[in-house]
């Protein structure tokens, strides 16, 4: 009974080699069926209606048993790969597998980079700007107007008092005192800037007698007085305002009542008043101590807003020396000397009162014979006399000097050229 099982006609020889082509291509198509309707069983939403489930299972069991008929392996091979299917989900990676495939599409757009050459580029993306750059730029703006209507108003303020003409004056008319006339200068031009200050401004100018401090102080009063009036401008001689038979309290309350009425008058103008005293050496330490207390920074506003120039002749004995001492070195008209000169008069004002602590010293050196004769020049013009130069060197040389080894300075300055021009 075996024997008959085991061979096997030509004719299904030749209909198996026929069908197997066949059978592998129905194979491959019921593949690739299969596939793509997992894949949209994946695609559609998790929870699906039972009716929609149950007809879907009857479709593919209908095709299965369509294809039944190309053999008994063939239908066991498809109910095996349907049963599969049937009791195979892929519910535990629904979601993985829809976030990979988010993630492709994803990377699928970074991937595909657009270039726009610039010729086909005609509208580029808009550029959101921040308002913070905004802020900060106006910010600029507004603080570079303000600086700069700073320096217009101190150019003005400047402008105002004509410092400029004043320093082309005193260099005219004072002689031999370059370094002290660009040092008040200097200070009378950063204190006018503005009319706001924290304390008065206060200028010693100390030196021997005839170097040209009170005509220094004549020039600062005869300009002021032409800028602002007279009324902003005091001129103190201790030997005139308070002689030697006066009450030293009537003194005081005269001096403070001079300078409170002009200092509340000036600031009620927007102007900074000037006092001039000259022969501060003969104060007395009540006078003096009046002084000091104006001197304070801890005062109102408007008696911060003032200039005062004291003129002495302490500290004159001291000057003398260093000059002669140092007349040789060529160091009276550099900044060196000036430093030097200052560190030896400034401990012998101070001992005198300590009013001089809170004020700027500017030492008047010696006079040399040149300078002198410019004195007498300048004297004759002044009264409308032309002389000789021989002749205004022979009135020079009539006068007192210190002689050293190549120069000859004044003892009296010139003190004595108005008297001599006087009896020409």
């Amino acid at each position: 009974e075996e024997e008959p099982a085991t061979e096997i006609p030509a004719a299904s020889k030749r209909m198996y080699s026929i069908s197997s082509p066949l059978r592998a291509i129905i194979r491959l198509r019921r593949q690739y069926r299969g596939q793509k309707k997992s894949r949209l069983h994946l695609e559609l939403p998790r929870e699906k209606p039972s009716e929609l489930v149950h007809t879907r299972l009857l479709q593919r069991q209908l095709s299965l048993n369509r294809t039944g008929l190309y053999g008994p392996s063939m239908s066991l091979f498809n109910q095996s790969s349907f049963e599969s299917s049937q009791y195979f989900t892929f519910d535990t990676s629904v979601e993985q597998y829809a976030m990979k495939k988010c993630r492709r599409k994803k990377n699928r757009r970074k991937s595909r980079m657009v270039l726009y050459p610039d010729k086909t580029k005609r509208y580029l993306p808009t550029e959101e700007k921040s308002k913070a750059k905004r802020c900060l730029l106006l910010l600029i703006v507004i603080v570079f107007f303000q600086i700069l209507n700073a320096i217009e108003n101190l150019d003005d303020n400047l402008q105002k008092y004509d410092l400029d003409g004043l320093e082309k004056t005193m260099h005219r008319e004072v002689f031999g005192q370059k370094v002290a006339v660009e040092s008040i200068m200097e200070l009378l031009k950063d204190y006018l800037a503005t009319h706001v200050h924290n304390k008065p401004l206060v200028i010693s100018l100390n030196g021997p007698t005839g170097v040209g401090k009170s005509h220094v102080g004549w020039l600062l009063a005869k300009h002021f007085r032409s800028i602002m009036d007279n009324d902003f401008v005091l001129q103190y001689f201790v030997m005139h305002h308070c002689p030697s038979g006066m009450a030293l309290l009537t003194c005081e309350i005269d001096l403070s009542k001079k300078i409170s009425d002009m200092v509340t008058r000036a600031e009620i103008e927007e102007k900074i008043p000037l006092f001039i005293l000259d022969e501060v050496e003969l104060m007395s330490p009540v006078l003096l101590d009046t002084l000091s207390r104006f001197f304070e920074p801890n005062q109102t506003n408007e008696f911060l807003n003032a200039i005062y120039i004291l003129i002495s002749n302490i500290g004159g004995g001291e000057i003398t020396k260093f000059v002669i001492q140092n007349a040789s070195a060529e160091i009276l008209h550099q900044q060196r000397g000036a430093e030097e000169l200052l560190s030896i008069v400034q401990p012998v004002l101070i001992d005198v009162h300590p009013l001089w602590k809170a004020a700027d010293i500017i030492p008047f050196v010696l006079l040399e014979k040149t300078h002198v004769i410019n004195c007498f020049l300048e004297e004759m013009r002044r009264e409308g006399l032309y002389p000789d130069q021989k002749h205004v060197e022979n009135l020079a040389s009539q006068l007192s000097y210190y002689t050293t080894e190549d120069k000859q300075y004044s003892r009296m300055g010139c003190k004595q050229v108005v008297a001599k021009v006087n009896l020409l």
